[in-house]
């Protein structure tokens, strides 16, 4: 098993991969994504292709201690890029992460997603490596769970108008996005060179939890030509 990577043109990239989306994902498909600005243009580019209806779709991670509809929550960017923008009503599962156990609710949530699995895990590459809210140090059998953030995580959450930086969040586990059928890893940008590289190459393991994805048995790279360096 290994990651299949396909580079495309910068101009293309959101175009491309929005249309593989609108042929892949079929009725009923239930999808993990993520948020963020890697994915804020192949939004765009699905909102114009695809009805959203009759989909499930989980939020790969969200920020804790954010006020309700923070611009840095998670919730909040993928209503404004994505749902506020495409045709069709999808079930939206999302974790709560002002619940008052907040623990109790990472399991609920992630029993949500074990009960009945993931057709297709969207996720970006974080400038440490993570996936989701996996940060460096996360083993591939960790569930969904509340997660101690590192601190250019916390720092990210900035450049996304969050009103304070975040500590902590709630994460879908590398265990329920490496169960997924179909999983999609979107890097674009030089500045993601470096990690893509160690992404790529590092031996497999908790350092750079990215790299877990090339031991799924359908895990693609769809990056920019920047970020590959060619």
């Amino acid at each position: 098993m290994s990651l299949e990577v396909e580079a495309l043109a910068s101009d293309v990239w959101a175009a491309t991969l929005a249309d593989r989306f609108s042929t892949t994902v079929h009725d009923g498909a239930r999808l993990c994504l993520a948020t963020g600005a890697t994915v804020t243009p192949f939004y765009a580019a699905v909102a114009e292709r695809k009805s959203l209806g009759g989909l499930t779709i989980f939020l790969l991670d969200e920020f804790g201690g954010l006020p309700e509809r923070d611009p840095g929550r998670c919730e909040t960017m993928i209503r404004r890029d994505l749902l506020s923008k495409a045709s069709g009503r999808p079930r939206v599962r999302l974790p709560d992460v002002d619940a008052a156990d907040p623990d109790q609710e990472a399991d609920r949530y992630g029993a949500l997603i074990a009960d009945g699995g993931l057709d297709l895990a969207i996720v970006g590459l974080g400038a440490n490596g993570h996936i989701g809210m996996n940060e460096p140090g996360s083993t591939a059998d960790l569930t969904t769970r509340v997660v101690d953030l590192d601190s250019s995580t916390s720092e990210n959450a900035t450049s996304y108008g969050a009103s304070a930086r975040p500590t902590w969040g709630i994460t879908v586990g590398l265990a329920e996005l490496l169960a997924a059928t179909e999983l999609w890893l979107l890097v674009t940008g030089a500045h993601k060179r470096e990690i893509l590289r160690r992404t790529l190459e590092n031996p497999i393991g908790p350092t750079v939890p990215a790299t877990f994805l090339r031991g799924h048995q359908n895990a693609k790279l769809f990056a920019d030509r920047s970020a590959l360096g060619t």
